[in-house]
């Protein structure tokens, strides 16, 4: 550059490009750079004939990026200005017009928040994607009994649909986290100039339509500063990367021969090096494992973030290799779970085993007991005593004698054998959100109605 009397230090150089990783804007760069020459040319500000000659070059550069024969030169800082360096090489002197009423700031601004923007839809669809296989698993296994579990004891018995919908729920608020993505980087930072606009009449909203944004940014100062919406994606993406991890933990637990409720499919599976009768559940451990990863990016961005002065400064560049690591891991990761839960096998005889526990049955004993009059604070007391004693005797509830449960809880009356019967703990779920079967069909119905809405 004309204002430096001596080149750039090589380390310097080194610290400073970004086109080993900004490449991947390539696309999106030359998206934004066709409309700017659109609008330029509606505005007169460059001529039909520049503009033909520009859309002519970036169609070419587009052919070279898409055959992976686009060349990076030593001197490319960015992708944006190798984009710009080989436009002049191919169309001459018009290709120098292309950054007229823009600068690198708002350019750059404006390719990150069309990145997020895409990507914030992949992450929906593949969303989507995943919920409709929790959905499909859930009425295949409709009445399958398994415990539910507090502190990992077994608590109160469910439906294995019921909490495969609990994992669908979980995965449609993500939905809406990234439909918050998308408003957020809604309004176009392009024609912001460096940070105090630009000296040109631009005609900022039709390019922001031909763009497919639907406002421009008010104040030139807060777009090219404004990376909002990478914070945004990224805390999406990290809430979405720990439901994956809490996913991929209990089927790896779930798959463990102490539980032997599911087994992954082989294509999911791996053996050991040194031990041939294992199969190991490692995509789900690597689901489970991903998650602190997405979440340090968020954070490193908050600590690029704190304390920065506006407008632009060179700190932003570190915006990008997070957001691009963090896209990439969500993306994969809910195509591996949508695809491992596809395939996932459940044995059905080892969770009603489980569930056969009736101890799982205590809150409906006390239930009772809170329907014969007996306030619940002192009901929990009561049946707690009847589970003392039938834990110091080695027994099942079912297995007390009439004087046993009578000694304790006189206020049963014969009514403990009618509570311990196959399903009833179940059934007597009846309270909306509940997981007797009527509740879990509405809820199936309403998951059915979300998903469709999601997708929309």
């Amino acid at each position: 550059m004309a204002r430096f009397s001596s080149p750039q230090d090589p380390l310097f150089q080194r610290l400073n490009s970004s086109v080993a990783f900004d490449y991947r804007l390539a696309p999106y760069d030359l998206e934004l750079s066709r409309a700017h020459a659109r609008m330029l040319a509606s505005r007169e500000i460059i001529t039909t004939e520049d503009l033909e000659a520009i859309d002519s070059g970036l169609a070419a550069i587009r052919q070279e990026i898409d055959s992976d024969s686009f060349e990076i030169r030593p001197d490319d800082e960015d992708i944006h200005m190798a984009i710009e360096r080989r436009l002049i090489e191919l169309i001459g002197p018009a290709g120098g017009k292309l950054h007229t009423a823009r600068s690198r700031n708002d350019q750059v601004a404006t390719d990150v928040a069309l990145f997020v923007r895409a990507h914030s839809l992949s992450a929906k669809q593949l969303l989507c994607e995943l919920m409709d296989v929790l959905l499909e698993r859930a009425e295949e296994h409709l009445d399958w009994r398994l415990p539910g579990y507090t502190h990992l004891q077994r608590a109160q018995p469910v439906y294995l649909s019921h909490h495969l919908l609990a994992w669908f729920w979980k995965f449609s608020r993500d939905t809406q986290r990234f439909d918050f993505c998308m408003r957020a980087s809604d309004a176009m930072p392009l024609g912001s100039g460096a940070l105090a606009g630009v000296n040109f009449l631009i005609d900022r909203v039709a390019v922001a339509r031909d763009l497919g944004f639907g406002s421009v940014s008010p104040n030139s100062i807060d777009a090219v500063s404004n990376r909002d919406f990478v914070l945004d994606y990224l805390s999406a993406a990290a809430t979405c990367a720990t439901h994956l991890s809490q996913l991929g933990a209990e089927i790896v637990l779930w798959s463990s021969q102490e539980f032997g409720f599911c087994e992954p499919t082989d294509a999911f599976a791996s053996g050991s090096s040194i031990m041939p009768q294992k199969k190991n559940p490692d995509a789900a451990e690597l689901l489970r494992a991903k998650a602190p990863r997405v979440v340090a990016h968020l954070s490193a961005l908050h600590g690029v973030l704190h304390g920065l002065p506006l407008t632009y400064n060179k700190d932003l560049q570190e915006d990008k290799e997070g957001l691009f690591d963090a896209v990439d891991t969500i993306e994969l990761e809910l195509q591996v779970a949508r695809e491992m839960l596809r395939g996932l096998r459940f044995n059905r005889e080892r969770m009603a085993e489980a569930s056969r526990d009736d101890f799982l049955g205590a809150t409906d004993i006390a239930d009772l007991l809170v329907r014969r009059g007996v306030p619940f604070r002192e009901s929990h007391g009561i049946v707690a005593s009847l589970v003392r004693t039938a834990v110091d005797q080695g027994k099942h509830l079912a297995e007390l004698t009439d004087a046993e449960v009578t000694a304790v809880a006189p206020q049963l009356d014969g009514g403990l054998s009618e509570v311990l019967a196959e399903g009833a703990w179940l059934e007597s779920k009846v309270s909306e959100g509940g997981t007797s079967l009527e509740r879990v069909r509405e809820q199936l119905g309403r998951a059915r109605a979300a998903l469709r809405e999601a997708g929309a």
